[in-house]
């Protein structure tokens, strides 16, 4: 009975990974898709504690306790804006938690207290070498997760400026930082001279060169490719963790509970990946160029300045509620402004104003909107807009141009008509949101300010494209208010 109860709630557990994994893929059932695989996880908890047979609880309900509460408090806490910075912390902290767990397994087995003094890893009966590199590329990428999120998380929070950091020589310096983790793993794994001490040596210095080159990696990465970055953290932060579960199984410490660590990480990384591609792909770049990072530093080009532009209309409130008066379409395109200015709800009201109105609303959102992938999803779900409204850019595109209106709320690069027109410019290629081919476009940003691409907006020059110079909630509460009027 304790062995079906076991594998019982690691198989279903894992079932339970993958179909909520799946119903993540749709807004409509992204909900139960994550209560899913909270079910999953309570599971594989359950059968790993009846694994572990006769243990003691206190410091596992002190553990889960703080863990949770913290948790709490921060999920409920944290504003929309912010929830790109909570889920680049919370990819550090995967990490973190990976790499910690791997070392607790080399320096503190008690079934073998005398291994660090007379034993070398690769001779160690914990697994041998295939522990030991399991040991390493845990290391390695929890590292890596580690620092690298929490660059992310000081970019996003403005905390550090969010534009490229370029250190001279940054390849060389990230070739020479990996080559010699490898390096040194292969000596702490495979060297047979290498004493327990200093076995234990090399595996904090690898930790500390992972740790450096996490930093190194994402700093010259700018805003633009923030979500690309986290999707990519997101599944280096699973790769860590089923790394760790080999180390665990090769250690003989709850190798039960390692199983299913193996297969929950490799879920994360797996789909962290996959989602990596789709984000490159919406912004037609490779992920080796998103790496290489430099792109939108707008030091060096100068550019998006307002003297770059030339002419461009202004619109008020109640010109721009004349334009949507009698409009048959509109759609509504959101971008990172819509979640500075929190402006969901009133979003939402001037949704259900024009609807009242006899007006279709949609809602066109581009796959890198915000600044982590689903970002405006989440947002828009927030202020309770239905799912029905929210559209793809492939199943939307080809609607603008039978659209009167088209709002763009804070969004900028995705709706540059310069990624299809202009062949030189730094976005060409991207595959952007049709907005310039609606009848009338109403664009509302503070400022001619450029958008993370660190480019001017060819858009804002269009004929039928005027400028609401306001911030997102209060612009779309003024055209509610006229909309009202009228």
């Amino acid at each position: 009975m304790r062995e079906l109860i076991i594998h019982g709630s690691y198989l279903v557990g894992a079932a339970l990974f993958i179909f909520g994994i799946k119903r993540m893929s749709r807004v409509r059932t992204a909900l139960r898709g994550n209560q899913l695989a909270a079910i999953g996880m309570l599971l594989a908890v359950i059968g790993t504690l009846v694994a572990l047979g006769s243990i003691n609880y206190l410091w596992i309900i002190m553990g889960l306790v703080v863990g949770g509460g913290i948790g709490a408090v921060a999920a409920k806490k944290v504003e929309m804006t912010s929830m790109p910075e909570m889920v680049a912390l919370f990819n550090g902290l995967g990490g973190a938690a990976s790499f910690l767990v791997a070392l607790s397994v080399y320096f503190a087995m008690p079934e073998m207290p005398d291994w660090i003094k007379e034993r070398t890893l690769s001779s160690h009966p914990m697994g041998g070498a295939t522990t030991g590199v399991a040991l390493v590329l845990s290391l390695l990428v929890g590292g890596v997760t580690l620092t690298g999120s929490l660059i992310a998380f000081a970019k996003l929070s403005g905390k550090m400026k969010g534009a490229p950091i370029i250190l001279p020589a940054r390849h060389a310096i990230n070739l020479g930082s990996f080559a010699a983790t490898l390096v040194l793993g292969a000596i702490a794994v495979f060297g047979t001279d290498c004493g327990g001490f200093m076995t234990g040596l090399l595996m904090v210095v690898i930790l500390a060169l992972a740790l450096a080159l996490g930093v190194l990696l994402v700093i010259p990465i700018g805003g633009a490719d923030m979500p690309v970055v986290i999707s990519l953290l997101n599944s280096y932060s699973g790769i860590a963790a089923s790394m760790t579960g080999f180390v665990l199984l090769g250690g003989g410490a709850a190798s039960q509970g390692a199983l299913m660590l193996i297969v929950c990480g490799a879920l994360v990384g797996a789909a962290g990946i996959i989602l990596t591609g789709l984000m490159c792909k919406a912004m037609n770049r490779s992920l080796l160029n998103v790496l290489a990072g430099g792109f939108g530093d707008t030091g060096s080009s100068g550019g998006g300045g307002k003297e770059e532009y030339g002419p461009v209309r202004s619109l008020s409130p109640e010109e721009g509620a004349m334009l949507l008066d009698g409009a048959q379409q509109v759609i509504i395109v959101p971008g990172y402004g819509l979640a500075v200015a929190q402006a969901q709800h009133a979003i939402a009201e001037l949704d259900a104003l024009l609807e009242k109105r006899g007006t279709s609303v949609k809602y066109a959102v581009h796959p890198v909107a915000g600044r982590m992938p689903g970002h405006m999803n989440v947002l828009l779900a927030e202020a309770n807009i239905p799912y029905e409204k929210l559209y793809d850019m492939d199943d939307i595109n080809g609607e603008f141009k039978n659209t009167q209106v088209a709002i763009i709320v804070g969004a900028n690069d995705v709706v540059n008509p310069a990624a299809i027109k202009d062949p030189k410019s730094p976005i060409a290629g991207m595959p952007i949101l049709n907005s310039h081919e609606a009848q009338n476009v109403i664009v509302i940003k503070r400022s001619l300010s450029p958008g993370y691409a660190g480019i001017k907006n060819e858009l804002f020059e269009y004929p039928n494209a005027s400028l609401m110079f306001m911030d997102a909630k209060a612009a779309v509460q003024g055209l509610v208010k006229e909309l009202k009027d009228l």
